[in-house]
């Protein structure tokens, strides 16, 4: 894949470990006589929970050293090891009966009885609206889901237990401020957030549609995720040495989720329901960088959690880059789960389970 169209993707892209650890208090009370069995998962969005829907001949999450921790090689993740949707199904297995459900690029390559547990619509890149990746942004995605319903892959008992998680957004930011500075896009993040309250009214117009969408579908509960701090990813904090988020960036997110709490809340009006829930990947994520902070202070081996482990070696480089001999442009840190990202967008797996622990209690709110 040409350097160019690579660091697009991962610019753009702004977007947990074993069972144990994610199953908290609030799954154990559950008895296997009160689980729901076979509640089928649905998932919309980006690369924060994208399983491999991008094709192998151009996905750089299909290279290496993407899966190094999980599952040992390249699997589609846009992390080394496990992602958002994983620990979702992880979590929720021994209540819900369910597990991480098929990417839909591989639907045809599997059984039909894997089917049963749901489809992963999510691309890497992409957004609510157009971004320069060239994949199915979330409008495609839901034509999808519609498409499958239509040929009765999934047919109304399935609906009637089912779930959808949509993360979506940040890949539309990052487009639309790439679109609407100079060059130098940290001098000028200012200047391009005086219209972002505009744009984020343009994504919440469209984001309502498609939720309604999948909700007229039959799915019977949907969380959205709010954004995450997207000044505090690396490749926004690599202009302060990784030593500080980008507030500016960060009161936009904060924009955007108050927005989006009000779309979600108009939406359930609508029907006297509460179909709608929100997962608070924002605080979630200032929680898991305060925590590995404290510990980086303390000493206990870990790295600033604000620097990604697998990084370019020189600039134009990226995780993954190799020369026209193959020889890798990159380096990787001593121990990937001891850090909080994996590259310059992407949290790593140790990153995905300590944010994920923090959403626990809204997971259960969601299937309970």
């Amino acid at each position: 894949m040409p350097f160019s169209f690579f660091h697009l993707l991962f610019y753009i892209t702004i977007i947990f470990s074993e069972v144990h650890a994610v199953h908290e208090q609030h799954f154990q009370h559950a008895s296997k006589s009160e689980s729901k069995s076979n509640v089928t998962l649905f998932v919309f969005g980006d690369s924060y929970v994208d399983t491999g829907n991008w094709r192998k001949s151009v996905g750089g999450s299909w290279k290496e050293p993407y899966g190094i921790t999980f599952p040992g090689k390249p699997s589609g993740r846009f992390s080394d090891g496990r992602v958002l949707t994983d620990y979702i199904a992880m979590a929720a297995a021994s209540y819900l009966g369910t597990r991480t459900p098929t990417a839909y690029q591989w639907r045809k390559g599997v059984k039909r009885s894997n089917l049963k547990y749901g489809m992963n619509f999510a691309y890497g890149g992409t957004g609510v609206l157009d971004t320069p990746v060239n994949q199915p942004n979330m409008t495609t995605q839901v034509d999808y889901f519609q498409r499958l319903i239509r040929e009765k892959v999934y047919e109304k008992h399935d609906l009637n237990n089912s779930v959808a998680i949509v993360s979506v957004a940040g890949n539309d930011y990052a487009a639309y401020l790439a679109r609407n500075t100079d060059d130098d896009l940290q001098a000028n993040y200012s200047n391009a957030s005086l219209k972002l309250p505009g744009f984020t009214k343009t994504i919440m117009k469209q984001l309502g549609i498609n939720l309604e969408r999948i909700q007229g579908l039959g799915v019977k509960r949907i969380a959205v995720t709010l954004i995450e701090p997207m000044g505090c990813v690396p490749v926004q904090a690599a202009s302060s040495s990784y030593t500080n988020c980008s507030e500016v960036l960060n009161i936009g997110s904060k924009f955007h989720n108050q927005m989006l709490q009000q779309a979600l809340k108009t939406l359930n009006d609508k029907t006297n329901s509460t179909v709608f829930v929100t997962l608070d990947l924002y605080n979630a994520f200032i929680s898991a960088l305060n925590k590995l902070t404290k510990r980086a202070s303390a000493s206990l081996g870990m790295k600033n959690p604000l620097k990604p482990c697998c990084e370019g070696k020189e600039k134009g480089n990226y995780c993954g880059s190799v020369d026209k001999s193959g020889t890798k442009q990159y380096s990787i840190c001593e121990n990937p789960d001891l850090s909080l990202f994996w590259d310059t967008v992407h949290p790593s797996q140790n990153g995905w389970r300590t944010i994920f622990s923090s959403l626990r209690s809204s997971l259960y709110k969601l299937i309970t």
